[in-house]
C-alpha cells in the first residue's frame, strides 16, 4: 500500500509544482510555457504492496487537482519522471534502482508503468535514488521550470553508500525541491531522519497511512460522464509508426482504471478532459493544436482504416470535425464534475480524511499555493 500512497504523493507533487510556476517574479514569456517537472521515487520494496493500488486509484484524483491550477491565467505543462528502488529484483550494483521512464508528458505511460510494477524485499537507498534522479534526468535550464522530486518509502532515510545530504545539497543547485513521504507513524519518520532531508531540501515531509483503504464516492453524474468518455475515445485519430499501440494503451488504461472501480475511471474520464491529457504525439486532433500538419508527409497506411482511402483535403476536413465533437464531449464532462465535486464535498462533511495520502498533499499544496499567490 506504501507504493500506491507513494504514487499519490508523486502527483500531488506535479501539483505543488504549479504552484511556484504563478510566482510574481517568474512572468510568463510569449515564446514558452511553463513546464512542472516531476520525478516519483517509490519504494517497491516488500512492504509496499497494499499501497500499490492506492496510488493508482488515486493517480487520477491528483491529476485532475493539478489540472486546476493556474499560472498567470494559464494552465503549466507537466512532465514526469518515474523511479522505483528498493525492490530485490534489482542489481545491488545499480543499487536497486531502476529509471522506469524518463520525463515524459504520456499520462497513460505513466499510469501503465504503475499497473506494472510489482514488489520485493530489498535494500532502500534514499540518498544514491535521489542522486540518481538529479544527475540523469534532463531537468532542462528553463529557470521557470518549476523542478520538484517526490520520495515515499518506510525505512530509513540515511541507508546506502550516498549520504542523502550531499544529494539533497546538489538537487537544492540545481533549483529542484526535494519533498518526502513516509508511509508510517511520524514520529519513526522524524528519527528516520525523513522529517530533515525534507527541511533540508525546502520541500515539505509528510506521513501516510498505508494501510488504510480508500473510499470512493459515487455520484449521479457517473454515468453519464462514463458514456461520455466512450463518445470521447470515438474522437482519437491514431496516426504514426506507434500510433496504433498508442491508440490500444489508451483502451487498456481505461481498462484498468474501471477493474480498480467505476469511479477510479470517472475520474480518469475528468483527466482526459483536461489539457493535461496531451496525446499530440500520436494523435491527430491533438497535433492538429499544436502545429499545423502537412497531410502530405502523413502515412495513409498508418492512419485507421476509415481514412486510408481519403484524400488529404478529406482527412484535414475529419480532424478539424473531431476536433470540434472533442470539444464539445470534454466541456460537458467539465460540466459534470463540477456537479460532482459539489456532491462529493457534500457526502465528506461528515466524515473528515486523515492521514490519507490525498488529504495530506492536497493541504500541503493548498498551504503553498497560498505562499506564492498562487490560485486554482
Amino acid at each position: 500500500m506504501k507504493f500506491k500512497i507513494l504514487k499519490s504523493v508523486v502527483l500531488s507533487v506535479l501539483f505543488f509544482s504549479t504552484i511556484n510556476c504563478s510566482g510574481k517574479n517568474n512572468p510568463k514569456t510569449s515564446t514558452e510555457n511553463q513546464t512542472i517537472k516531476v520525478a516519483l521515487l517509490l519504494d517497491t520494496s516488500s512492504s509496499m504492496d497494499g499501497l500499490i493500488n492506492q496510488a493508482k486509484a488515486q493517480l487520477w484524483d491528483i491529476v485532475n487537482e493539478l489540472s486546476y491550477a493556474k499560472c498567470d491565467g494559464e494552465s503549466p505543462d507537466l512532465k514526469i519522471a518515474l523511479y522505483e528502488y528498493g525492490n530485490s529484483r534489482l542489481t545491488a550494483k545499480s543499487g536497486y534502482i531502476k529509471l522506469i521512464t524518463e520525463f515524459t508528458s504520456d499520462l497513460d505511460e505513466i499510469s501503465e508503468h504503475l499497473f506494472g510494477l510489482t514488489t520485493s524485499g530489498g535494500n532502500e537507498y534514499c540518498g544514491q535514488v535521489i542522486d540518481n534522479s538529479v544527475k540523469k534526468l534532463d531537468w532542462g535550464n528553463n529557470k521557470k521550470d518549476l523542478k520538484m522530486v517526490f520520495i515515499a518509502g518506510n525505512e530509513p532515510f540515511t541507508q546506502g553508500e550516498v549520504n542523502f545530504k550531499d544529494a539533497i545539497t546538489n538537487a537544492k543547485e540545481n533549483d529542484i525541491t526535494i519533498n518526502t513521504i513516509f508511509c508510517g507513524d511520524y514520529n519513526q519518520g522524524i528519527s528516520g531522519s525523513w522529517k530533515e532531508g525534507a527541511t533540508l531540501g525546502n520541500g515539505d515531509y509528510m506521513t501516510i497511512n498505508h494501510n488504510k483503504n480508500i473510499v470512493h464516492v459515487i455520484t449521479p453524474y457517473d454515468d453519464e460522464i462514463i458514456i461520455l468518455n466512450k463518445k470521447l475515445n470515438k474522437t482519437y485519430i491514431y496516426y504514426g509508426r506507434q500510433g496504433v499501440s498508442k491508440y490500444k494503451k489508451q483502451a487498456l488504461q481505461d481498462s484498468n482504471a474501471n477493474e480498480l472501480n467505476e469511479v477510479v475511471a470517472v475520474k480518469r474520464a475528468v483527466t482526459k478532459s483536461s489539457k493535461l491529457y496531451d496525446n499530440a504525439g500520436w494523435d491527430l486532433v491533438d497535433a492538429a493544436k499544436k502545429k499545423k500538419i502537412n497531410y502530405s508527409e502523413i502515412k495513409k497506411n498508418q492512419l485507421p482504416e476509415a481514412l486510408k482511402n481519403k484524400s488529404n483535403k478529406e482527412i484535414e476536413t475529419y480532424v478539424v470535425e473531431k476536433s470540434k465533437e472533442r470539444e464539445k464531449i470534454q466541456q460537458k464532462i467539465q460540466e459534470l464534475n463540477k456537479k460532482r465535486k459539489t456532491y462529493v464535498a457534500q457526502q465528506k462533511q461528515q466524515k473528515t480524511k486523515k492521514n490519507e495520502l490525498e488529504s495530506a498533499l492536497i493541504n500541503a499544496i493548498k498551504k503553498q499555493a497560498k505562499k506564492k499567490n498562487y490560485v486554482w
